[in-house]
């Protein structure tokens, strides 16, 4: 029995507090997905991602993230990297099929992906992945954007610049937006209008994305190369289809979602694959 009180307190506290992260197993698998409530890494035993060599249009951004990435995978020196524009154009894909290009090459070639959610815990994720020197971490996250009076930012710039600790040498961050800036524009013009000092008021948050060393645009594709997308996937799944056939269903399917991408491309072929009855 407790008689001090001070004693009893700590007792509860103890019972209170989530027991510590044991150290996970990075040999189980080559991806994870960093979850809190409480801490853990989750182990992807199969990720949803498309090859390389079907990532059309996207040629330059491809082979710079590539070459980066494999900097990294070697030890050397290497950028995080913000990868913005439009949607549907393969951001997220690349990043995931760079991961999966690589990882053959360097077995201890990992992913994590990080919820924006989540990006107050993400020091205690770096402590994580500080434990496991060997491996390299691909930091991913994915649809990075923040509003008005969102201070998640802030901890994304303990990622990039480190803080006193420094990140870690064997992690990079790898983030996807639809916006240059990570925030409307609207709201960057709303901050320069209403604060007594528009130029830090905007500074401090368009900052952020400035701390990436990489910036790889995405700009929406046009026909030829939406029609290129299509036929790529045909061709590496068997799918046959004569030409006229293709080019009439594509142009229809683009019309009726009023854009072209990848993923409009992705989404048709799925149609065509499903009526034609082959399993992707």
């Amino acid at each position: 029995m407790i008689d001090d009180p001070m004693d009893r307190i700590a007792a509860a506290l103890e019972r209170m507090s989530p027991a510590p992260l044991e150290t996970p197993d990075f040999d189980a698998a080559s991806a994870f997905v960093w979850q809190t409530g409480p801490d853990r890494l989750e182990p992807v035993t199969q990720v949803s991602r498309v090859p390389l060599d079907l990532l059309l249009g996207v040629d330059r951004s491809r082979d710079t993230l590539l070459a980066n990435t494999r900097q990294f995978a070697q030890g050397l020196p290497a950028n995080n990297a913000l990868l913005w524009g439009a949607r549907g154009m393969g951001k997220s894909s690349l990043v995931k099929a760079i991961h999966g290009a690589l990882e053959v090459e360097h077995q201890k070639m990992k992913i994590v992906e990080l919820h924006r959610e989540d990006l107050p815990s993400v020091g205690r994720l770096l402590n994580v992945l500080r434990q496991a020197p060997d491996a390299r971490f691909i930091l991913f996250c994915d649809d990075l954007s923040f509003s008005h009076d969102d201070q998640h930012y802030k901890s994304l710039k303990a990622v990039l610049d480190g803080g006193i600790e420094g990140r870690p040498d064997n992690v990079i961050l790898y983030a996807t937006s639809n916006r240059r800036h990570l925030m409307p524009r609207d709201m960057i013009e709303n901050e320069r209008g209403s604060a007594i000092n528009p130029s830090e008021a905007v500074e401090e948050k368009v900052s952020l994305s400035d701390r990436f060393g990489l910036w790889l645009g995405f700009h929406a594709c046009d026909q030829d190369q939406y029609l290129a997308m299509i036929r790529g996937y045909c061709a590496a799944y068997g799918v046959t289809v004569d030409q006229d056939t293709l080019w009439a269903e594509a142009i229809e399917w683009q019309a009726t979602r009023g854009s072209r991408s990848g993923r409009v491309a992705w989404q048709y072929f799925c149609d065509l694959a499903g009526r034609r009855g082959v399993r992707l």
